[in-house]
């Protein structure tokens, strides 16, 4: 029974060692990864939508979000809106950033963060796949299965493709209305 307990204890120790090593590794390297994805959100924004001064409007209420307003730079001209559209997939929750022209029609788009299923679901990073939302209105964000025209699903994961379109129609209706919305205000 000694013997037992003597064996537990030192895996209790080993236990707590490994994970105060962990907890300080993590307090060391958590503000570089947060660091380096709000880099990654600026460096697809400025890609989204080039030469561009963004400026962060934030929505309170009962599903707070943000989107951001490009400016051509230097200028107070407005050149669209970039916004992060989130949705489960098949096996995670899919961020995908799009840049928008001022009369609310997607000039690209790109799956910042996913887990999908490699080879299928995560095919959704792919030129091939997010060329096809260029130009399209959220009216127009509904993939071939769904009786969409324009957006061809991906083959063995029309759940990413579907999730994708919804996400982006969902944000657009959301930042359509709130822009309407300040522009009612302003009258």
């Amino acid at each position: 029974m000694k013997y037992y307990l003597k064996l537990g204890l030192i895996l209790l120790i080993f236990c707590a060692v490994a994970s105060g090593i962990l907890a300080y590794i993590n307090s060391l390297t958590a503000p570089v990864v947060k660091a380096r994805k709000l880099q990654e959100e600026i460096d697809a924004r400025n890609k989204l939508i080039p030469d561009s001064d963004f400026e962060e409007i934030s929505v309170e209420g009962d599903k707070p979000f943000s989107y951001f307003v490009a400016y051509l730079k230097g200028t107070k001209e407005i050149q669209g809106y970039t916004f992060i559209a989130a949705e489960t997939g098949y096996s995670s929750k899919i961020l995908t950033m799009a840049g928008m022209d001022k009369n609310y029609k997607i000039i690209n788009i790109t799956v910042i963060d996913q887990a999908e299923t490699p080879g299928l679901g995560a095919n959704c990073t792919a030129i091939s796949f997010t060329e096809q939302y260029k130009g399209l209105g959220a009216n127009e964000l509904a993939v071939d299965k769904d009786g969409g025209k324009k957006i061809k699903s991906l083959t063995g994961a029309t759940i990413t493709a579907r999730a994708i379109s919804n996400s982006l129609k969902k944000q657009i209706a959301r930042i359509v209305a709130d822009i309407e919305n300040r522009q009612g205000e302003q009258l």
